[in-house]
């Protein structure tokens, strides 16, 4: 496997995508770094491997989603991938957005996963990353992985207390008093300050410090205090 900081040759790199404008767009980005040489083109799965047979290639970039003579589907083609190549780097790009597809593609081995909503210059730094043998992912895959993890987080809370207990508790975690919220919601304060303690106690949160991370970590609320779910709280009856 070649070192990215120790060659004296450029990195032959196989690109793959069934879109024009994107294949251009990568050539167009690699052309400007001397240590990488773009030696195959591809618009399909088909190509790729056939490219990937006859052609020296140190590392490809592969669109998750390609046509393919074979039907494969954007998982089947990475993995097919891996077992043909194995040990070459390979940086995929997509345009998906489900965190459970997202993570599973990185759970096939692959060195690199970028959305094409990233900035384009970071596939360079995917390229470096995945020849370093070090993975990388890149920024909106890792905040979709990441929204999913907190939105089941959300779920589990919304799961376990009433919802007027999670409406209590968002008001307490931003900062809002029991008597406040109490006159917000048109309530006792000895019905909030219940609610409060019991939806506490079903969390395992002993102190307004546990609350509140409890809160920012599970989608209750943003790191600065307000509400993440942007809910209202109209006075109730």
């Amino acid at each position: 496997m070649l070192e990215y900081a120790e060659l004296s040759t450029p990195v032959r790199v196989i690109i793959a995508d069934d879109h024009p404008l994107v294949l251009f767009a990568i050539e167009s980005l690699m052309s400007v770094h001397p240590n990488v040489q773009i030696v195959g083109h591809a618009a399909d799965c088909s190509e790729l491997f056939a490219q990937a047979d006859q052609t020296e290639f140190d590392l490809a970039v592969m669109d998750l989603y390609m046509s393919s003579d074979d039907e494969l589907d954007g998982i089947e083609s990475v993995k097919q991938f891996k077992r043909r190549y194995p040990g070459t780097p390979l940086v995929v790009l997509t345009m998906e957005t489900d965190a459970g597809t997202l993570q599973k593609v990185l759970t096939l081995g692959v060195d690199a996963l970028m959305s094409k909503r990233d900035r384009i210059d970071l596939i360079h730094v995917a390229i470096v990353t995945a020849l370093a043998h070090e993975c990388y992912i890149g920024p909106a895959v890792l905040k979709l992985i990441a929204d999913a993890a907190v939105g089941r987080r959300f779920e589990f809370v919304r799961e376990l207390l009433t919802p007027r207990e999670l409406e209590v508790l968002t008001q307490y975690a931003s900062g809002v008093g029991v008597t406040e919220i109490a006159m917000r919601l048109g309530r006792s304060v000895k019905t909030v300050s219940a609610q409060k303690c019991t939806a506490m106690r079903k969390l395992a949160l002993h102190s307004d410090s546990e609350l509140f991370r409890f809160a920012v970590d599970h989608g209750v609320l943003t790191e600065d205090g307000r509400e993440a779910r942007g809910e209202s709280h109209p006075p109730q009856t």
